[in-house]
C-alpha cells in the first residue's frame, strides 16, 4: 500500500503545469487549511466527485483498559467522518475488479 504525501501531490501538480514546486505546495497547504478550519467550526466539507467529511459528535462510553482490565470512561469527543462520493466508489469498485488476485 503506498501513502501519498503533500510533497507527491504537490509533484503532481507541478507535473500537470501548475507553477513551480513551492507554489503547488502553498496551494496544498491553502486547501488544507481551509478544509481544516471549515471541519474546526463545525461545518461538513463536500468536494464533489470525491466525498464529504463530516464532524460527529460521539457519546461518553464505559470502556475497558486492554492492560488492566480496569473499566474506565471514554470521554465524549468529536470525530471527523469521511464518506466517499458515488464516483469515487466506483471507480475503487472498477480498479480493485482489474487488480488479480492475490494467492495465498
Amino acid at each position: 500500500m503506498a501513502t501519498i504525501t503533500k510533497v507527491d501531490l504537490a509533484t503532481r501538480l507541478v507535473d500537470a503545469g501548475v507553477g513551480d514546486i513551492k507554489e503547488a505546495v502553498n496551494i496544498i497547504e491553502t486547501t488544507l487549511d481551509i478544509v481544516k478550519d471549515t471541519l474546526t467550526r463545525g461545518e461538513d466539507v463536500l468536494i464533489s466527485g470525491f466525498g464529504k467529511f463530516h464532524i460527529r459528535d460521539k457519546k461518553a462510553r464505559k470502556g475497558r483498559n486492554p492492560k488492566t482490565g480496569e473499566e474506565i470512561t471514554v470521554t465524549p469527543r468529536k470525530v471527523v467522518t469521511f464518506h466517499a462520493s458515488n464516483e469515487l466508489r466506483a471507480r475503487c469498485k472498477k480498479s480493485a475488479q482489474e487488480q488479480p488476485a492475490l494467492v495465498k
